[in-house]
């Protein structure tokens, strides 16, 4: 299993969203280096869901479901199948994150506005640590 980051704003889509819906297509990612990391996500990878602007953190998981495919409106786009995993307890926030020095080259850390992205396994074995219910 690859791990996978994705954010997005809670008010227009959030984890409580996703867990109601159960699963929805991520679609409208238009940047290159956030396709790329699209593109190489397989069917059952995790994706952990990382709320942006106010919040800024990581507050649950899911999977892809399926395999990627190419956006019907636009062809340099590619869209997932995201299904709900779990919810996170309490948040771990990106001052947290940061905190710890140890994510440095992290692109959560590095690029702040990058929707979409690989996570390292580094950072997967200190979330589970963290987050006892971060079990994918």
């Amino acid at each position: 299993m690859k791990y996978f980051l994705a954010k997005s704003d809670p008010l227009e889509y959030s984890i409580l969203d996703l867990e109601r819906d159960v699963e929805t297509d991520w679609t409208g990612v238009k940047n290159a280096q956030a396709q790329m990391a699209i593109r190489a996500m397989e069917d059952g990878d995790c994706v952990i869901c990382y709320h942006s602007q106010g919040e800024a953190a990581v507050v649950g998981w899911g999977y892809v479901r399926g395999k990627v495919w190419v956006d019907a409106s636009d062809s340099k786009m590619s869209v997932f199948r995201y299904r709900f995993g779990g919810r996170l307890t309490t948040p771990v926030s990106l001052t947290e994150i940061k905190a710890t020095g140890l994510f440095g080259e992290f692109a959560l850390v590095r690029q702040s506005r990058l929707s979409t992205m690989a996570v390292p396994k580094e950072f997967v074995a200190w979330l589970k640590k963290r987050a006892k219910e971060f079990r994918p």
